[in-house]
């Protein structure tokens, strides 16, 4: 079924998100508050940045050059490359970082600078994700490759069994697909299904981008650090998988325990492409938040842990989400609609873990 066959209620509660929108909106207008980044946005771009290229920098010019420290230098990368992906491209990307479309634009980009496709990203996420959530065949979040099982709908391999316990490893791998096959297979599927028109982009352009993107990032990324760095060069290939590693865990860590869950329901369309609910109540039945009380892990994941209001209002930058949460919180309520919550990231692993066990036996077909 293709894409663009999938069509959601316009009847089934369809006043929830009209009041909801209004509520939020009153929120923003009562408060004089803008809905895109502020101060605070900015200055944790600034922090991200700087633990991706200050150790980077460190290493390369000498300054650090013990061997364990180089390691350190790489692991630290690693967690600024997951807080540009989680905290400045995302919300960019979303146009939710500024009003200026520019910025956003730069601040998008910054994809391609650690090694992924922007242009693949906004299909995956923005078009396929975010309009279908969990539903299989459309949202490829939950379609990684043979070897996980995310969705009950999906084919179940004898390996799945044990995908609670390697799965873990193959999140950390992640990023690896990205700068090897992933983007240029993506790419050519997204040509023929024709999602690189809504972007208004052409297969031949984006490849070129693509290619270009990966020499520069290979050049800068590896290159330079093996030319540069005064140790042994599989101390420099052992920090650069350390890197892509903590950043590929730690996407697969936020991005999955807010849908892989216990609580989140995979609707399947009928013959005709039917859904039953409508966008924003699927979202509801697909989504769950986590950890709302932790500021410092809300800071440092951009807000995702806040996904169901990131769902509901991706052109919202995630700064404001904690505060619009009670809002929506309130209005499912009103609704008698589900807002699935975890207490806290460990008890949403744990629930994660339960569901990846389940996924990979038959009961859960």
């Amino acid at each position: 079924m293709k894409y663009k066959a999938i069509k959601f209620s316009r009847n089934n509660q369809a006043e929830f998100i009209s009041d909801l929108r209004k509520r939020v909106k009153d929120y923003f207008d009562s408060n004089n508050i803008s809905v895109y980044g502020n101060a605070t946005m900015v200055s944790k771009t600034v922090v991200m940045f700087l633990l991706y290229f200050a150790p980077y920098g460190l290493m390369l010019s000498g300054i650090i050059t013990q061997p364990w420290l180089v390691l350190f230098m790489w692991a630290i990368m690693g967690i600024g490359m997951s807080g540009i992906g989680l905290s400045v491209m995302h919300d960019a990307n979303h146009g939710a970082y500024s009003k200026n479309k520019r910025v956003n634009f730069i601040m998008g980009y910054v994809m391609n600078v650690i090694g992924a496709s922007t242009v693949n990203w906004k299909i995956q996420h923005n078009v396929l994700h975010h309009s279908f959530t969990n539903i299989e065949g459309m949202d490829e979040d939950i379609d990684p490759g043979k070897l996980m099982r995310l969705s009950p709908h999906a084919p179940l391999l004898k390996a799945h069994k044990l995908q609670h316990i390697y799965g873990w490893f193959l999140y950390g791998m992640m990023t690896f697909l990205w700068l090897t096959t992933k983007d240029f297979k993506q790419l050519y599927r997204y040509k023929k299904e024709g999602l690189l028109k809504g972007q208004k982009r052409t297969y031949t352009g984006v490849l070129i981008e693509t290619i270009i993107s990966k020499i520069l990032y290979y050049g800068y990324a590896l290159v330079l650090p093996l030319v540069l760095i005064p140790v042994s060069w599989w101390i420099v290939l052992i920090g650069f998988f350390i890197m892509h590693f903590i950043t590929g865990l730690s996407l697969g860590l936020i991005f999955q325990p807010a849908h892989v869950m216990p609580t989140a329901e995979y609707p399947i369309p009928d013959d005709t492409g039917n859904i039953e609910n409508n966008w924003a109540v699927h979202q509801l039945f697909t989504t769950t938040n986590f950890s709302p009380k932790s500021r410092i892990f809300s800071w440092y994941v951009g807000g995702l842990n806040y996904q169901i209001e990131h769902h509901l209002f991706p052109n919202i930058c995630h700064v404001h989400y904690k505060r619009i949460s009670k809002i929506v919180r309130e209005t499912a309520d009103e609704y008698g609609l589900p807002y699935n919550s975890e207490k806290n990231f460990i008890s949403a692993i744990v629930s994660h873990a339960k569901m990846l066990k389940s996924l990979g036996r038959p009961s859960a077909v």
